[in-house]
Order: C-alpha cells, then structure tokens, then sequence
C-alpha cells in the first residue's frame, strides 16, 4: 500500500490566506541531530520544511523512540499547537540539515481568531496532515509489532 504525500499548505490555503501565515513565518536553520520537541512538552510553534528532512518519533516503554515517519520539502511539522491542551503527541528531531519557516503558535491562533475564513483553511490542513499521519502510525507500528507486518514492502 503506497499513501499519497501529506497535504501542503499551497494545497489548501488560499493565496491571500498563505500571504497572511508567511507574514507570522521566520526563516530557521536546525542543524542535524537537533530535537525539535518531545512527546509532552508544549507545542508552541511549528514548522514547513523548506529543505532537510525531520523524523517524527514515538517512545516506546522499554524500547528506543521508534521512527514513524519522516518529513521533507513542504511537510507541515507539528499540528498539536493547534488542539488544546497544546502538547506536542510525537516527538521529532533533524535527520539532517533542516532550512524551514518556523511559525509562533500563538500569533497563528490569533490570525485565526481574527479571520474565521483562514481559522477554517487552517484547522482543514492540520486535520488533514493529522489523519495522513494516523495512517503512517498505524502502518509503521504495524510493521513493528503485526506477525506479518503491514503489507506495504511487497
């Protein structure tokens, strides 16, 4: 089974309403190996992946953090600074060298109190990232803990 990439911001956001984000938006490098945040910790910013790749984890009791996925060019990483109570549900480091836009939660959430219109492109982003990324959990631990895997390395 081959899913479909993860939608992009350019994909759902109108251009008048990616204007008004980009205007919240500071360049970042991260370097290789940096950890963005923890499972737990306050989500309070977030990221597009401009170049690099960003690996998204789940800590396991007993066991390393398992990668569930990995995140390049124009992935949205992190959706939970948008959900109350604002902490982050994986984990997530730099695979390599990351360039990205990285965006203050909080000035975001108040671009979208004040425009109901981008609040709606919004929140149909993040959703639909988040259920892509239900999809890749389910497959990933799948293949770690099913007798026969998830199928998908046929």
């Amino acid at each position: 089974m081959i899913t479909a990439p993860a939608p992009r911001m350019s994909q759902i956001l109108s251009p008048d309403h990616r204007t008004t984000l980009m205007a919240a938006a500071r360049e970042v490098k991260i370097p290789h190996s940096t950890r963005l945040f923890n499972e737990g910790g306050r989500a309070d910013r977030f990221w597009v992946v401009r170049s690099g790749t960003v690996a998204l984890d789940m800590r396991i009791p007993g066991r390393r953090p398992v990668v569930i996925e990995t995140l390049g060019v124009d992935d949205l990483v992190g959706w939970s600074w948008l959900l109350r109570p604002h902490v982050w549900h994986l984990g997530a480091s730099a695979a390599s060298p990351v360039h990205a836009w990285e965006f203050d939660a909080e000035r975001v959430r108040g671009l979208c109190r004040d425009d109901a219109v981008l609040a709606e492109e919004v929140t149909r982003w993040v959703a639909q990232v988040l259920a892509h990324r239900l999809q890749a959990t389910r497959t990933r631990l799948l293949d770690l803990y099913a007798p026969y895997g998830s199928g998908t390395h046929e």
